[in-house]
């Protein structure tokens, strides 16, 4: 089961999920954050997100873009899936430090992390499945897993592998 990992815990880097990416290919992954650093963010949309959080051993500020899988408006919450799992560098800073800035389009905002659950997180999924189909298959296909299209493999897949985490705007 995900959940965040306490002070001391290791990561399982024994799963068969993929993992993060490194090198160049890191990169080409990371370049998103550029465009919102000289003020293009609004180029991005609403579908994508910059997360700026606190490094859990350097302390210091770390960026990341990531989709937003939902956006609440009566909460003023983005949903955002963490799809290398709980191994994702970012995944694991907000576990240890909550308070984070994101920024969506060019709106700024401070918010604070709250992981889901993996039953939660099994359900955001099927979720976001029945909105994104082709997006939901192509997020369990990065990480390394198929799945048929079924609620309960979208499920399981997520409860096992994807959290889901939600960032509410202060």
């Amino acid at each position: 089961m995900l959940s965040c990992l306490k002070k001391g815990e290791i990561v399982d880097k024994t799963d068969t999920g993929r993992q993060p990416p490194r090198g160049l290919q890191r990169l080409l992954w990371r370049a998103p954050i550029w465009l919102y650093r000289v003020g293009l963010g609004r180029l991005l949309g609403k579908r994508l997100m910059l997360l700026t959080h606190t490094g859990r051993k350097s302390g210091q500020p770390r960026q990341a873009v990531v989709e937003v899988a939902k956006f609440d408006p009566a909460a003023n919450t983005y949903r955002v899936a963490s799809g290398f799992g709980a191994k994702s560098d970012w995944y694991r800073n907000v576990c240890t430090t909550p308070r984070v800035t994101i920024q969506v389009g060019n709106r700024r905002m401070q918010a604070e992390a709250h992981p889901l659950s993996p039953a939660e997180s099994g359900a955001a999924m099927v979720d976001y499945a029945h909105h994104n189909p082709s997006l939901a298959r192509a997020l369990a296909k990065v990480i390394g897993y198929q799945v048929d299209g079924t609620d309960e493999d979208y499920r399981q897949v997520a409860e096992q592998h994807i959290p889901f985490v939600d960032f509410r705007v202060l």
